[in-house]
Parts: structure tokens; sequence; C-alpha cells
């Protein structure tokens, strides 16, 4: 197996979390709780919104914290535990 293909099965295999932040206390602490609860199934990235306003536009951001998940904005604002949960932040895929 190429590396494309090691990349490829990686994408497919994990849950691809996404967060956007501004530099606010509420946005810190919503990466600490994903970070705390992901599990060897999530992937986690970080994006600042000003670096990354395209790609906020393209997930239709208009708030921060925002969490999206496998390519689509599931959460905006300071998330609880349960909703992180619900929408499978730390939950194994099966």
């Amino acid at each position: 197996m190429n590396e494309s293909e090691k990349f490829l099965v990686d994408i497919m295999v994990k849950r691809q979390i996404e967060i956007f932040t501004a530099d606010c206390s509420l946005c810190d602490e919503t990466v600490q709780m994903v970070q705390e609860l992901t599990c060897p199934d999530c992937e986690v990235s970080v994006y600042n919104l000003r670096q990354e306003q395209e790609k906020a536009q393209q997930y239709g951001v208009n708030a921060v914290p925002a969490i999206a998940i496998n390519g689509r904005l599931v959460l905006t604002g300071k998330p609880n535990l349960e909703q992180l949960r619900a929408v499978g932040v730390g939950q194994p895929l099966n």
C-alpha cells in the first residue's frame, strides 16, 4: 500500500473532527473538551477563523466555536459533553 492509499484508508476509518475557533475562552474550552473525549477513531483539526475564512464559509460557519464532523457542520456554540457524544465525538466507529 502506497502513502496516498494509506491516507485514504485513514480518512475512511477515522472520524474527521474540525473545530473552528477565534481565540476566545469558549473556543479554548471546546477544543479541550473535544481533545479529552477523542478516541483512536477520531482525528481532530483546529482552525482559526481568521486564517481559515474560506473553509469556514464552505461549511456555513457563522459563529464560533463550531464543529464539523466528516465534512458536515454539526454544532455551533460551546457544546456540553452530551452534545459532543451525541454527534459521535469519542465514540468508536463500528
